[in-house]
């Protein structure tokens, strides 16, 4: 078994690139499905920087509006890539006949929170925009977003309700999403089994929010952080799920509840003996299966 790159504090971005490129030689080669077609799309941000959309499409797809998926891609917010998801993101396509547009926020620690949610809206409203081109309704338009890329969806959903998107986003699909910097006091149950660990939390969340973050008084934008959001209430329609070994287990139980405590409507799976991004570690096994299909109904249930 193969020994990942440690993450530094002391060299964020470096130990990140080191990791990446040291987990290379066990990714498969990124193939988009013949059936899909990729291609990549420059968008202005609100701050006058320039970032990248990377779509994926199914090829002689629906020829009325439908929906669509704007997706974030997981990392910590230190790693990661719309193109390091292609192969799995094209497969989804095919699957779900739905387009996937997978945006390529920037990264800490180059760049602080709130920057990569301001992205991700900059990147919404971007497709909202252009929605006639790729034949999307762009009152069907959902996030999707694992990991760091579900604590950026969840940023990006509550940008959207506080500048009155309209029309608003259909859903938010949160899988096993990194909401609450507060979380880096070490669970002693699950340290064993943690494989994304409290020091590697550390390392993100400090990454994205220098050293404010784990402070509970810190002016932390919610949009970077989006457990310390005080008001959750008129936010889209909400699937989230987590395994029960999962370091973000509670904060992500806390935040359905105070999403339905608003009467926003969730679905919360919360899966038995299972760890951070499970359904990757061990693909084969029943639980893995019963999430991707739980997964996969609600990318297209909306």
């Amino acid at each position: 078994m193969f020994k990942l790159e440690p993450l530094s504090l002391d060299d964020i971005e470096g130990s990140a690139r080191r990791r990446e490129e040291s987990m290379q030689a066990f990714i498969p080669k990124q193939v988009v499905h013949p059936d899909v077609e990729q291609a990549t799309h420059p968008i202005d941000t609100s701050d006058g920087h320039t970032i990248t959309v990377v779509s994926f499409v199914k090829r002689d797809s629906q020829s009325s509006p439908g929906p669509a998926l704007l997706h974030f891609h997981g990392g910590g917010m230190i790693m990661g890539s719309a193109e390091g998801g292609a192969m799995i993101l094209s497969a989804l396509v095919m699957e779900t006949s739905i387009p996937v547009f997978s945006v390529n926020y920037r990264l800490a620690p180059k760049f602080k929170g709130p920057i990569p949610a301001q992205d991700g809206y900059a990147a919404l409203l971007w497709l909202q925009s252009r929605a006639d081109e790729f034949n999307v309704d762009p009152a069907r338009i959902a996030l999707l977003g694992y990991s760091g890329g579900g604590g950026v969806a969840a940023g990006v959903g509550l940008i959207a309700r506080d500048q009155d998107l309209q029309p608003p986003l259909a859903k938010q699909i949160l899988i096993y999403p990194m909401l609450d910097d507060r979380n880096l006091v070490e669970n002693e149950g699950l340290k064993p089994l943690a494989t994304w660990t409290w020091e590697e939390n550390k390392v993100g969340w400090t990454g994205l929010l220098g050293g404010q973050a784990g402070k509970p008084d810190a002016p932390v934008s919610q949009y970077a952080a989006p457990a310390r959001a005080t008001n959750t209430a008129n936010l889209p329609p909400t699937y989230l799920d987590t395994g029960d070994l999962d370091i973000f287990r509670d904060e992500v139980v806390t935040y359905a509840a105070r999403l339905l405590a608003q009467n926003v409507p969730v679905e919360l799976h919360v899966y038995p003996g299972v760890p951070h991004a499970f359904e990757l570690i061990a693909p084969n096994i029943e639980v893995s299966k019963r999430a991707v299909e739980n997964r996969r109904r609600a990318m297209t249930d909306f």
